[in-house]
Formats: C-alpha cells, structure tokens, sequence
C-alpha cells in the first residue's frame, strides 16, 4: 500500500466525555460517531500537559514537558518532527490552531493558514492571525474580550456568549472552510499531511444562536457538587481565587456559581462541539470527493479537558481526569480494522512515533513517546501502566512552582513542588476524584508506591534523553 494522506485534526479544550457514540447522550456528534464506528478508538488517552502550549509542544516532539524545557503557556517552541515527514516527501499543512510561540513560526509546514486566540486581538506586538485578516476584510474585529466586559451580563456569564457576527467567519467554521478549500483546490502532487487545529471548543463558549437555544432546551449532566475552598489543596485553592480575579479567555469565573450559569455555560459548550462535529462530516466530504479516502488515516483528538465547574473551577490547569483525558480516534478502514476500542492508558504524544512510522520514516531513539501501531493492528497491545502529566507556574497558575501527576489503571498521585501536601484519589473507589486520601493512612503504601514511580520515571527519562537534552542546551 502506498504512504498514505494524514489527515490529523486536534480540538482545544475538548473532554473526552463528549462524543455520543462513547455514551454522552446530551451531545449530538453524527460525524464524530462515524468516525468511532469505522476507527480505532483509544477510550483511555491521558495528555502530559493540562495546558495547551505544553501539551502540544510534547505533542509534536515525542518528550515529555521537562524534557523539551515546555512546561508552561507563553513558552517559544517551535521545532517538531513534522520536519521530518517534510524531509521524508510529504506535503505538510498546517490549517487552524497550532499554538506554536512564535505563533506564525514555520514548525516544519510547508504552508500555514494560522488561527490563534478566540477573545484576543493584536497582543505579542500587533500580531494578526490569518482570521483575524479575514474579518478585517468584511470591515469586522472578532468577538473578544474588550467588548464581552461591555456586556451587562459578562460578570454572570461564565464565558458563554452567542456569535452574532455572520456564522461562516466563526473560528471553527473558518478553519473548517480553508480546509475545505485546500482539499477542494490543492492538486495531489506528493502525499499529505494536514492538521486542522479547531480552536474550540475551548472558551470563549461562543455558538451560533441557534446551536445556544438547542443545548440551552436540553438536560445537561451538572457538577454534582462544588467543593470548599478548603478541600483543595493550596494551589488549586489559588487557582480558584485567581479565575475570579482573571477574566483569563473571557471567563469572568466566580467562587459559588448556579445551577442555571452552570447549565448555560455547559450547554454553550455542548454547542460549539456540535459546530465542529458538523465541520468534521463536512471536511470527510470533501476527503472523499478528493478521491484520496481510501489511503487516508484520519486522526482525531483534542490537547486537553475543560473543568466547567468540576470542583468548583474553571478551565485547566489542573490534573483531574475531566482535564487530562481526552478523546482519540483513528480511521483508516483499509489499513486497522474499525469499530474497535482499545483501553489500555496510552498518552497523547504517543501520536508522534505513530504519524511517523505511518510516514515511513524512521523515530528518533530518545523519543519517550510510544508507537499505537501495534494495537492498530490488532496485535497484543498492554498500553502503559502508568501515564504523566506536568505543569509549570504560568499567569494562570500563579499557586505553584511546578506540579505533576502520576496515574495507574487505579490510582492518581499529584505531587505539588517544595509542598507536604498533595492528592492522591482511588479511581475506582472515587472516579470523581473528590476524596483525597493524601493523609490518609489505610492509603499510604499506595501514595508511597506512586512517589516512588514518579521519582523512577523522572530518573529513566533523564538517563534516556541526555543526548537530546545535551543537543538543547548547546
């Protein structure tokens, strides 16, 4: 079979606990569930990064945040493997949301079409992304925050807000658009890799009017509780404090959010999943009329969760499940059996060696990230026994140095840099994550065995990447 079209699209902020066909009945995702039916999907994908800039650089680099020196938002990164499927004979596009810093840096694409922030206009010295030209052009400024604050109803709004502007110049319409265009136009010279970076559903939480009123009528599942500032631990407890303080992303949060903000906040969000969902089926069209289906791999995935009121917070930043695991599917019907799911714990950045052995092109040694492949197959595949994940301080996460998580098929251990304190939940027991059994004595040869396997894992990972991190520091 020859090297197949990569078609690789990445959400932002999407839960994995919103795809119909993975059992979020509240959603509507008719192309997404095709996607489940005729792929591979893996049902426990962790990221290694709560965050976006982190997680994407490890994403396209196949290392671990403290390996790579990405460990918060506003890091410069820009170098990834996508040159070496550039060097290998593809074609390599970028179109949407990439995250890079500088935003517009080449990261190894042939061509870019570059759609960065949803609510900021003209930050990093009078940047405009390639949206931001196209809304110029009808005489228009995207919806953003200088203008949400002008809103009597911003404070109460938790970042869900109507597009008003006209439907196709909405972000994720506009990404999908190009990329329709590109498929439509471009003629097929050299195989293709082409990632489409959907800036939803991340907030602003801003579907078209008629999306809004459709969620806004339909039962949508609700924290169950918001927990005491007390109950978390310091940092989180800042983080808390800081999302009221900070309208970061047009988000004006508040400590003892309602039910009824909390379900038009959650709906808004149901909303611009379905927006993509829709752009998805569309782009699929386009694939097929392209004639280039059959020897093409569709990957779809997200960089991370979105806490929407789970513990009384907002957003990321932090390692609760509903942030780090993430929704991956992989379609390619000719080459890996579908309707399959796989549940052994694999990591986002597992992606990197995967893509490039699809490529044929050879992974680098030090990668620390893990090929699919085998599971694609259909082989034995046990997945890991444990995934990662690591934050460092950033604007919005001001409480703490540097966290990082470690989780079994069972457990979870946060431990919080320079601090006694930490959680440690029983997934089983506690799928919820809301009693932390830090201090609690019937689970410490559990929290101990978990320190101890985030102390090897950071030890193997400087042994077995010092060639790469020597090569950086130069």
């Amino acid at each position: 079979m020859t090297r197949p079209d990569i078609i690789f699209i990445l959400t932002d902020q999407q839960r994995f606990d919103t795809i119909r066909a993975l059992g979020a009945n509240h959603i509507d995702t008719p192309n997404l569930d095709r996607l489940v039916a005729e792929g591979v999907t893996f049902t426990e994908c962790h990221v290694t990064a709560p965050s976006c800039v982190p997680c994407r650089a490890s994403l396209f680099s196949g290392r671990y945040p403290h390996t790579n020196g990405v460990l918060a938002n506003g890091t410069p990164w820009s170098r990834t493997w996508v040159e070496d499927l550039n060097d290998a004979g593809y074609h390599c596009v970028n179109i949407g949301k990439m995250h890079t810093i500088p935003y517009d840096a080449p990261a190894g694409f042939h061509e870019r079409i570059v759609v960065e922030n949803k609510d900021r206009y003209l930050e990093h010295r009078w940047f405009l992304d390639d949206w931001d030209r196209a809304l110029a052009a009808y005489g228009l400024v995207k919806q953003q925050r200088s203008q949400y604050r002008a809103r009597p109803d911003y404070r109460e709004a938790l970042g869900a807000f109507t597009w008003d502007l006209p439907p196709h110049l909405h972000s994720d319409n506009y990404v999908a658009e190009m990329a329709k265009f590109w498929l439509r136009t471009k003629p097929v010279e050299k195989p293709l890799f082409l990632q489409i970076g959907f800036p939803g559903p991340h907030p602003p939480y801003d579907p078209t009017p008629e999306l809004a009123e459709k969620y806004l009528a339909r039962d949508i599942p609700l924290p169950d509780q918001t927990e005491d500032l007390d109950a978390l631990p310091p940092a989180l407890a800042e983080k808390r404090r800081h999302d009221v303080e900070v309208d970061h992303d047009s988000v004006a949060w508040t400590l003892d959010p309602t039910r009824e903000q909390l379900h038009k906040m959650r709906a808004y969000y149901c909303a611009n999943v379905e927006m993509i969902d829709r752009e998805v089926g569309e782009i699929l069209d386009a694939l097929e009329a392209r004639g280039r289906l059959d020897n093409t791999i569709i990957v779809f995935a997200s960089d991370h969760g979105d806490l929407l009121g789970d513990h009384g917070m907002s957003q990321k930043w932090a390692c609760y499940d509903t942030v780090t695991r993430v929704p991956l599917i992989i379609r390619a019907p000719q080459r890996f059996a579908g309707g399959r799911q796989v549940d052994a714990m694999v990591q986002l950045f597992d992606l990197a060696p995967t893509i490039l052995e699809w490529a044929g092109v050879a992974v680098p040694d030090d990668f620390e990230a893990i090929s699919l492949n085998p599971a694609l197959e259909g082989a034995e595949f046990a997945g890991r026994s444990h995934v990662f994940a690591e934050q460092g301080g950033d604007v919005n996460f001001t409480g703490c140095d540097y966290m990082t998580m470690v989780r079994s098929d069972s457990h979870k251990l946060i431990h919080y840099r320079g601090q006694s304190y930490g959680q440690l939940f029983d997934l089983k027991a506690d799928p919820g994550e809301t009693r932390n059994l830090w201090d609690a004595p019937e689970a410490a040869a559990e929290k101990q065995a978990l320190l101890d396997r985030l102390r090897d894992w950071m030890i193997d990972s400087a042994f077995e990447t010092r060639a790469f991190r020597a090569g950086v520091m130069r």
